[in-house]
């Protein structure tokens, strides 16, 4: 044997391991898409921002939000399935990616087999919200109203299968409601029109909505979670209303097109996750209406297994047709 040997094999290791580090070092080397599938204005584009920019500055490379809005979300989400999987598209994944499945019958990507699953970045609780001319203050008052006047009041969601129109029709099953539903093209523009006066109620994330409650342009009548929201301690829960196990929500995550490298998907996981544990970005988006999270791109594909065949049977209860 070469006296020689063991040291020109720790070269080659040490060689290998320094390979492998730059290499793991490389990604991201330029410019990143970020695709963002529902309009300006809404919880995934208020969150999705806030983390592009966070992400182009530990990257140093430009991650470009690009609003591809429709279907509820649906459109901008078959783009990123459809994208190169090269690492260079990151995309927004919303709670009703995991509804679509039960709602569209010629969906043209599969939640969990078409996207690689980075982390869960946050819940998005949501408010029960009323314009200030209805005259109610409460989900009692609220329900009293509906059912003397059936079919009189009208609901807005961000979408047909979104969690906004899920959460109401959930509401509307267990309260024994009769409030017509108006679609829009993403809560951003549903906003909109409730904020004037065009619809009377809507289930909006707490992130959304939150300047427009505290401007009191809009009246929050309860929080669709179980247990109340930090920043507003003030509003109960639904479930506080009598109608028990109500408790849902809205969450973002982040995905890329199924078969990116591994080595995107872990670096974009592990760099999001870091981000989503610093302080300020937690009381940021707390602040905003929004509860970080992270997690492992394994536990965020078991999560977006579960949330799918969660919302299935809602979807089924609630007697909502596939479209």
């Amino acid at each position: 044997m070469d006296p020689h040997f063991p040291a020109l094999a720790l070269c080659a290791f040490l060689w290998m391991a320094g390979a492998h580090t730059a290499s793991a070092q490389s990604y991201p080397a330029k410019a990143v898409r970020f695709i963002v599938p529902f309009p300006p204005g809404g919880p995934t584009d208020i969150l999705g921002r806030v983390v592009a920019t966070r992400l182009a500055e530990v990257w140093a490379v430009p991650v470009v939000a690009d609003n591809r809005p429709g279907a509820g979300g649906n459109i901008g989400t078959e783009q990123c399935a459809r994208s190169p999987a090269d690492g260079y598209t990151v995309c927004m994944l919303s709670i009703a990616q995991t509804i679509s499945p039960s709602i569209y019958r010629k969906l043209a990507f599969d939640p969990v087999r078409d996207l690689a699953h980075v982390t869960l970045l946050a819940t998005l609780p949501s408010l029960l919200v009323v314009h200030p001319s209805l005259p109610v203050r409460s989900v009692k008052e609220l329900t009293a109203l509906a059912r003397a006047r059936p079919g009189a009041l009208s609901y807005a969601s961000g979408g047909t299968g979104t969690s906004t129109q899920l959460l109401m029709e959930w509401l509307k099953l267990e309260a024994g409601l009769n409030i017509v539903h108006v679609p829009y093209k993403g809560s951003g523009p549903a906003l909109v029109d409730q904020v004037s006066g065009q619809i009377e109620v809507a289930f909006t994330t707490i992130i959304a909505v939150l300047p427009h409650v505290q401007s009191g342009r809009l009246r929050a009548l309860a929080v669709s979670t179980r247990e109340r929201f930090p920043t507003l301690p003030a509003v109960p829960a639904v479930a506080e209303a009598g109608i028990r196990d109500f408790d849902g929500g809205s969450w973002q995550g982040i995905v890329m097109p199924a078969g990116a490298p591994r080595e995107a998907v872990n670096r974009a996981s592990h760099d999001l996750t870091s981000m989503l544990r610093s302080p300020d970005t937690r009381e940021r988006i707390l602040a905003m209406g929004g509860i970080t999270l992270g997690n492992t791109p394994e536990e965020f594909t078991a999560f977006v297994t579960a949330e799918t065949a969660k919302w299935a049977k809602v979807v089924k209860a609630a007697g909502i047709r596939p479209e």
